[in-house]
């Protein structure tokens, strides 16, 4: 771990000071991570003290800081889900492509019955905090949480930029596996709580942007607006979650697309899973018809492996 417990608590107390003064502007973001917001995720990616770049050392450090504060003070949340909404409305009543992100924590039925229940909402807001805050750095949008599991999204505005989207979602899901590896789970080791593993999953198709009922807001009982909602149908969101189905622990899954796009460095640290028709028999019209082969990240070295090699081109 890079920090004793004084040094955290430090952190933590020079963190929580500034937090209340602090003004959250970024003055630029790498062109590695292509076609990123600059204004929308302010506030997201402010969290991640980016100043120029995203740098995984900082969100690793930043993110044990986090875990050490939600353990020992108090547990945070406040991602909001506004911009979102705000982005889908451009796309309201619409079919249009999105790349699709599903993580999802490895055996939490166990951690459930394990861990006393504010305990384990403590570990799961830090770590639904964490996961956020890196989908924003890296472009992305979460579209919800389900329980234990995050459902995001990455805009393909042209045939053009799919690629750095693709580039944007495999590097995104790698630095997600590296700050719980070496960010959270050190800090948990202290505390004697089980370690978290994750499978991730990364698709990308057409789907339709709909609108589901109201959001409303109030005052003192009294409605004093009310926006859409808007949610994302299509197989793209279907498949992407029964994909990461087949991941092992610490690995990520990308679909046959994704995998296409890719170049023959980022490829070969891909292998194609071998699963039966029995098991998965999708049939995709993009791949002239035949079963949509999926691809699994070699093993943890070489989601590593992946992150370098790509973050350098």
């Amino acid at each position: 771990m890079d920090m004793n417990e004084e040094d955290v608590l430090r952190v933590i107390k020079e963190e929580t000071k500034s937090e209340k003064g602090r003004e959250t502007k970024i003055s630029s973001i790498s062109s590695s991570l292509g076609n990123m917001r600059k204004d929308a995720d302010i506030t997201l990616i402010s969290k991640l003290h980016i100043d120029k770049a995203v740098n995984i050392d900082y969100a690793i450090k930043y993110a044990q800081t986090r875990m050490w504060k939600a353990l020992k003070v108090k547990s945070d949340f406040d991602i909001s889900m506004e911009e979102t909404q705000n982005i889908l409305k451009n796309y309201a009543e619409s079919k249009t492509t999105f790349l699709i992100l599903y993580i999802d924590l490895v055996d939490s039925t166990r951690l459930s019955m394990t861990l006393p229940v504010n305990r384990l909402a403590t570990i799961v807001r830090a770590f639904s905090q964490e996961m956020s805050l890196i989908i924003s750095a890296y472009g992305g949008y979460v579209l919800k949480y389900i329980g234990d599991a995050i459902l995001a999204f990455f805009t393909v505005d042209s045939a053009d930029n799919l690629n750095s989207r693709c580039i944007n979602a495999v590097l995104c899901a790698s630095s997600m596996i590296k700050v719980i590896c070496q960010g959270i789970n050190p800090i948990l080791n202290q505390y004697d709580y089980p370690e978290l593993r994750v499978r991730i999953g990364i698709d990308v198709g057409e789907n339709a942007v709909v609108q589901f009922g109201w959001d409303t807001h109030t005052v003192d009982g009294k409605a004093i607006l009310r926006d859409p909602h808007f949610d994302i149908l299509g197989y793209t969101i279907s498949i992407t979650a029964k994909m990461t189905a087949f991941a092992n622990p610490d690995q990520i899954v990308i679909g046959q697309l994704v995998y296409q796009i890719l170049d023959d460095d980022q490829k070969s640290m891909f292998k194609p899973l071998p699963i039966s028709p029995q098991i998965w028999n999708y049939l995709s019209d993009n791949t002239g018809g035949g079963i949509y082969r999926l691809y699994g990240s070699i093993n943890k070295r070489d989601v590593d492996s992946a992150y370098d090699s790509m973050n350098t081109k």
